[in-house]
């Protein structure tokens, strides 16, 4: 008969050999795994005085674009982006480019800052069918934004503003406004290819 102290020197044995027998047939990913995590056990020691750490960031804000952006910018994108800013209506592709084309319509491209009357605008202008000027192109930027805002017959023209309305849509709109006399003859006298962005002097800023 066995003495207690065999019987549990024989029972650990055995579990040990179970262990053993189990890794040998487990799938070989499972056996490894089973092997890392052995391998990987280790104790861990607290310090009492651990401290967290946090580094502190400079934080960062993306500015939106002002009346001074496009000033400083200084083309005729810019110029159409500032009256759809006074305007407070979205500065997105489509409405500039309306704008732009808009422009050209009304002068040439290569010096659109004419008079500082980019869109021949009567408005404040102190010329009668747009043959006046602006002291400088911000204040015809303000009174294209006004006078789209203020006359009636303008309304198509600022709710698809407003709506950033697919180009066509706008342009059917200036083109049926009192804007220009001939209407542009409805949109046959406009014309659709890119328009070269082009700076005017600082001076007429």
């Amino acid at each position: 008969m066995a003495r207690p102290g065999a019987k549990t020197w024989i029972a650990v044995a055995a579990a040990a050999l179970a262990v053993v027998t189990l890794v040998a047939t487990l799938p070989a990913h499972l056996a490894e795994s089973t092997t890392v995590a052995k391998d990987q056990a280790q104790s861990l020691d607290i310090v009492d005085s651990a401290v967290l750490s946090v580094t502190a960031r400079d934080s960062y804000t993306a500015s939106a674009p002002n009346a001074e952006t496009y000033i400083s910018g200084g083309t005729n994108r810019d110029w159409a982006a500032l009256v759809l800013f006074y305007g407070e209506w979205p500065v997105t592709d489509e409405n500039v480019t309306v704008i732009m084309r808009w422009m050209r319509q009304e002068n040439y491209v290569k010096s659109w800052w004419n008079r500082n009357n980019p869109l021949n605008n009567g408005w404040g202008s102190g010329g009668g069918g747009g043959t006046g000027s602006y002291a400088s192109l911000r204040d015809a930027a303000l009174n294209a934004a006004e006078a789209l805002h203020t006359l009636p017959g303008y309304a198509g023209i600022r709710e698809s503003f407003a709506a950033s309305a697919p180009t066509a849509t706008t342009e059917a709109a200036i083109w049926a406004s009192p804007w220009a006399s001939g209407h542009y003859n409805n949109g046959a006298h406009w014309h659709y290819s890119d328009v070269e962005i082009i700076a005017a002097p600082a001076s007429a800023w």
